[in-house]
């Protein structure tokens, strides 16, 4: 029985048809020399900027890219590709450059943030592969550095795993939501495997299999005495507040951890709450808020002085559901060292193979800079650095706490107007003389009208 998983021998054919098919053409046509392509994303009405995430992987498959057995076999099947171009792909690697912005970085539109210099060929047919792998990732890790700059060191956790699209979609959020700021995730298999701190409550089915609230939380609290989140809101919120304390006082705990609140008027039912735990002597006993939280939300109860300690932030979170796609784009700007540049209505492209310096006034971002990639700007920090080199890995991934702390400081040097999650300002970067000359060459050469 086949799953559909996406791993590390068919991840090859994660792609569209047509990638393949323009390799076949190159092929056929000897049009195989060094391509450069950027990887963008596209203004957007609701972000003031974007925190990049989703690299770590994007380097696993160039470096791991080959076509198997099965996979050619499947592609001769289709009657769309010659033996010979089928023969050449059973040797197929990425042999290129790797040129990108790094994780936790705050990037903004039109920017190159990934840059892939390779023959034709390798550059075509990883299209659909790089863009499917970032944008996701990038779209998290943005709405949870959204949500961390208004939550005011409250704790945010991602439960998103269960409405994520899907298991990789699940994994990809949890990683990207932590680059962004979240403290940890209650999905298990991301704690294990990226190392983030995991966290859980219990669920009302819990309570449900139980007679009363009270034994639930009594047989919560036996096995974990010193972890016990309680659920209160199965019936009726504020007696099931009551029926905590009075758990916790009848087992004998003398620290209570808190409660969780997943419905309701979380305004009102948390400072009721606050009241109860406060006058029942537990002023250490936190109050976590979940279901259907969002930094709009977030900001708002903190703005009328909700007393909650943290928030289990799940479907708004993984679905980025106030922008739910990435308008991005990967786009040839180099072939054969002959720069080239699309004229498409509000999708021009820009030409070269190029860097981004980034100029910083008193410690705070004041712009970005594209240049050609042999330029330079004074006082400015290039942001695109070397990860791959030939096809080989050349520079080491910090640990993902690191890329943590990364984003947050980049967040920390944006100016407070960027910072607004209720505003939207379009910081678009400035173009170098040679970049804005060439462009004026290129539209000289293909935008001759033609007269009537």
């Amino acid at each position: 029985m086949r799953f559909g998983f996406v791993n590390k021998d068919n991840m090859s054919l994660l792609t569209d048809l047509y990638e393949l098919t323009m390799a076949q053409v190159y092929y056929k046509k000897g049009m195989n020399s060094t391509a450069i392509f950027d990887f963008y994303i596209r203004p957007a009405e609701n972000r003031s900027y974007f925190i990049n995430a989703g690299l770590q992987q994007v380097i696993y498959y160039l470096t791991n890219l080959h076509f198997t057995a099965e996979d050619l076999e499947y592609l001769r099947s289709t009657g769309l590709f010659e033996k010979e171009f089928l023969d050449y792909l059973k040797n197929f690697r990425f042999t290129g450059n790797l040129y990108a912005v790094a994780e936790g970085e705050v990037v903004f539109p039109n920017e190159p943030v990934v840059q892939i210099e390779a023959p034709m060929i390798e550059a075509q047919i990883v299209e659909t592969f790089v863009i499917n792998t970032l944008q996701h990732p990038i779209l998290v890790a943005t709405k949870a550095m959204r949500a961390f700059s208004v939550a005011r060191g409250t704790l945010l956790i991602d439960f998103g795993l269960r409405r994520a699209h899907g298991t990789d979609a699940g994994m990809k959020a949890a990683r990207s939501a932590y680059i962004g700021g979240f403290a940890g995730t209650s999905n298990v298999l991301a704690g294990k495997e990226y190392g983030i701190p995991v966290f859980g409550t219990m669920a009302h089915s819990f309570i449900l299999a139980h007679r009363n609230e009270i034994e639930a939380f009594k047989n919560f609290i036996d096995v974990y005495p010193e972890n016990s989140i309680l659920l209160v809101d199965t019936y009726d919120t504020i007696e099931g507040v009551y029926n905590a304390v009075k758990a916790v006082k009848e087992i004998g705990l003398k620290q209570f951890k808190g409660i969780r609140i997943d419905s309701g008027n979380l305004l009102e039912l948390s400072k009721k709450a606050r009241e109860i735990l406060d006058r029942e002597g537990f002023k250490e006993a936190v109050i976590i808020a979940s279901g259907g939280i969002n930094e709009y939300k977030i900001k708002e109860l903190l703005d009328r002085g909700a007393p909650i300690d943290g928030w289990g932030v799940g479907t708004e979170l993984v679905v980025s559901a106030d922008l739910p796609y990435l308008d991005c784009a990967y786009k040839l700007v180099e072939y054969d060292g002959r720069p080239v540049m699309k004229f498409s209505s509000k999708k021009r492209t820009l030409p070269f193979k190029k860097q981004i310096y980034r100029v910083f006034q008193d410690g705070i971002f004041h712009k970005d800079i594209i240049t050609r990639y042999d330029e330079s700007v004074e006082n400015g920090r290039p942001l695109l650095q070397l990860y791959i080199k030939n096809g080989q890995p050349v520079k080491e991934f910090p640990p993902l706490q690191d890329v943590r702390e990364k984003a947050i400081n980049s967040f920390r040097k944006l100016p407070d107007e960027l910072k607004d999650i209720t505003a939207s300002r379009q910081v678009l970067p400035e173009l170098s003389q040679s970049i804005k000359d060439q462009i004026k060459k290129l539209e000289k050469k293909f935008l001759k009208r033609r007269e009537k």
